[in-house]
């Protein structure tokens, strides 16, 4: 069977419910409505030179009908790709712009990856042309682009410094598109309006955990419906002002650009990630959209300042966390709050969680978060604050939510309810399957893949394992191919108790392994500014972070740290031995995905030497 007809039977097999009349039917009339409707003078802001330059509507949709008509120039047509490796910019998005106008499939890459797997990617997606940032990315990817067999043309954002064939500025590309359009007025209005919903739009290479990565085909219809109904119980208007921090080649991030562009916003690009808390200070945004990991780190910083100050102020962060808490668990559960407990949490609101505010610029509405899941501790201590957190749920695959919490539903330890026009089952083995207009056309060039990853009757099958409660909200408990069975048969789901031993403030990251084993065990990153702290404390000296790790006493804290956290685990799911890495688990090292998921496989053989060593000690103790 081929890809088009296995397209065709999964859509006679999923009802689709289509865009009302009075919405956008494809991305470039997202683009066009937006631009007609709100006209701002500062739709897209980027800083340069010390200073945030706008970019008006009028520009902004000027410049993207000049790319869309310098493509055609070049000789792309609609179905045709095009690749994007660069990070957050206007420019990303004005290329975006550009090709969902002509009907271009774009082919976001993450500026992360290593060349070899950008090469995959061009080759598999057969993009013809590729966008980069500049000469140190052009550079990056070396020999490797010889490979790519192609790519034709490669565009720069910023030329400085490169002189080699096929290699043209992106000024250049506009003006190919301008001239075209003295020449052809009605060219870019023809183009245009052969986009159709149900075209391909962008192809969106899933990160790879477990295998090769595989181009998934999600159509303008797919996105649209996604961005409209994700938006659809949030008051959402111009006056709200986004920074936009994941990078746009993860859907997460680019179906929020959409859903900012649609509803008017003034959009701001961080510079940065380790510009993110200037970025924060001086555009002040209403909503921040981010993955858990960020949050974790803003409350780890800011619980190691406090106790780098001074004993006294740490102190103070502990109480002021331990009340916010419990007020947000009372509120949480529509519960009065106690006259004393009001009183206290406000103190801890000007001594502490005023401060967190003024991290995120002092005028947050809401958080969303998704690609990872949420601990509770995290929830607490942030809605404590002030601070409103929107978990949701979501694949690549799904364009990306399928559901969430929003301000007039949401429930703690949940991903919220589905959305409006998306249904959600749990099967017979617990995996959560979907069907929707969101929900995927199929993977690129690969039939047998598309075909796997639907059931008999057209539901997507996500690999998740969860649960719907009484009320309709979504629970995940865990990845599918995550599960793992002890020696002894027991299934056991490492991430939520993952998610319990990540509540220590001395552990960065854990990972659990123990596939075929007796037992689980977790490999942990230490969080070391505040384990030095414990070690001058109590005078354990050590020369460096690995001397650190092999510790006796520190050892024996992260021992007990771990057995305080899991106390409420069934006797098969205990951790019952650590092993400390003195290393961050990272993308560019390869253990984490571009979108921060851990790696199990790489983690396996990475750390096979650590991992063995912790069962062999306990064979030998048990003897």
């Amino acid at each position: 069977m081929t890809q088009s007809q296995i397209n065709s039977e999964i859509r006679r097999k999923v009802q689709r419910i289509p865009l009302l009349a009075d919405e956008p039917q494809t991305l470039g009339e997202l683009f066009r409505r937006s631009a007609a409707k709100h006209s701002l003078k500062d739709a897209l802001n980027y800083k340069s030179g010390g200073e945030w330059i706008p970019i008006s509507s009028a520009e902004m949709i000027r410049r993207a009908e000049n790319i869309a008509l310098g493509l055609y120039d070049l000789g792309l047509r609609k179905g045709d790709r095009a690749a994007i490796l660069a990070p957050n910019s206007p420019n990303w998005t004005l290329t975006d712009a550009g090709c969902q106008l002509s009907g271009i499939i774009d082919v976001p890459i993450y500026t992360t990856l290593a060349p070899q797997s950008v090469c995959y990617i061009l080759n598999d997606s057969g993009a013809r042309v590729l966008f980069l940032q500049d000469k140190e990315s052009f550079e990056r990817l070396g020999d490797v682009l010889g490979e790519c067999r192609s790519v034709e043309k490669i565009v720069l954002f910023d030329t400085a410094g490169v002189e080699a064939k096929n290699v043209i500025p992106l000024a250049a590309l506009e003006s190919l598109g301008e001239r075209l359009k003295n020449e052809k007025p009605g060219l870019i209005e023809e183009l245009s309006e052969a986009v159709q919903p149900g075209n391909v739009a962008t192809l969106i290479y899933t990160s790879g955990t477990t295998g090769e990565p595989k181009g998934v085909m999600l159509s303008h219809e797919n996105i649209l419906s996604n961005v409209i109904d994700a938006g659809e119980k949030y008051d959402f208007s111009e006056r709200d002002t986004p920074l936009s921090v994941l990078p746009l080649s993860h859907v997460f991030e680019r179906s929020a650009m959409y859903l900012y562009i649609f509803n008017g916003m003034s959009v701001h690009y961080a510079e940065s990630i380790e510009k993110v808390p200037e970025n924060l200070r001086e555009v002040r945004p209403t909503i921040f959209i981010g993955v858990p990991r960020i949050f974790e780190k803003v409350y780890a910083r800011a619980k190691e300042k406090a106790a780098a100050e001074s004993h006294m102020k740490e102190r103070i962060f502990d109480w002021a966390i331990s009340v916010g808490k419990e007020y947000a668990r009372k509120i949480e559960f529509g519960e009065t709050v106690p006259y004393l407990l009001a009183v206290k949490h406000s103190i801890a609101d000007r001594l502490v969680f005023s401060k967190f505010r003024e991290f995120f610029g002092g005028r947050l509405r809401f958080c969303v978060t998704g690609g990872a899941a949420l601990s509770d501790e995290i929830y607490y201590i942030f809605n404590g604050a002030g601070i409103r957190i929107m978990q949701g749920y979501g694949l690549t695959e799904t364009s990306p939510v399928v559901s969430s919490n929003n301000p007039l539903s949401v429930r703690v330890g949940t991903v919220g309810k589905p959305l409006r026009s998306v249904e959600v089952r749990i099967a017979a083995d617990g995996e959560i399957e979907v069907s929707g207009p969101n929900v995927m056309l199929g993977y690129y060039n690969k039939p047998e893949a598309t075909r796997n990853a639907f059931t008999e009757d057209g539901w997507l099958k996500t690999g998740d394992i969860g649960e719907l409660d009484g009320d309709g909200f979504l629970r995940i408990t865990d990845r599918k191919k995550e599960l793992f069975k002890t020696s002894g048969g027991k299934y056991i789901a490492p991430a939520p108790i993952e998610q319990m031993i990540k509540a220590s403030r001395y552990v960065n990251q854990v990972v659990l392994v123990g596939n075929e084993r007796k037992f689980p065990a977790a490999l942990i990153v230490p969080n070391f500014e505040p384990l030095k702290n414990y070690a001058r404390a109590r005078g354990i000296k050590a020369d460096s972070d690995a001397e650190l790790c092999r510790h006796p006493e520190i050892i024996k804290l992260f021992e007990k740290e771990v057995e305080k956290l899991t106390s409420g685990l069934s006797k098969y799911e205990k951790v019952k031995k650590i092993a400390l890495l003195e290393n961050e688990l990272s993308v560019e090292t390869g253990e984490l995905t571009p979108t921060l998921k851990v790696k199990r496989r790489v983690i396996d053989e990475k750390y096979r030497e650590q991992i063995e060593k912790i069962y062999v000690d306990a064979e030998k103790k048990s003897l």
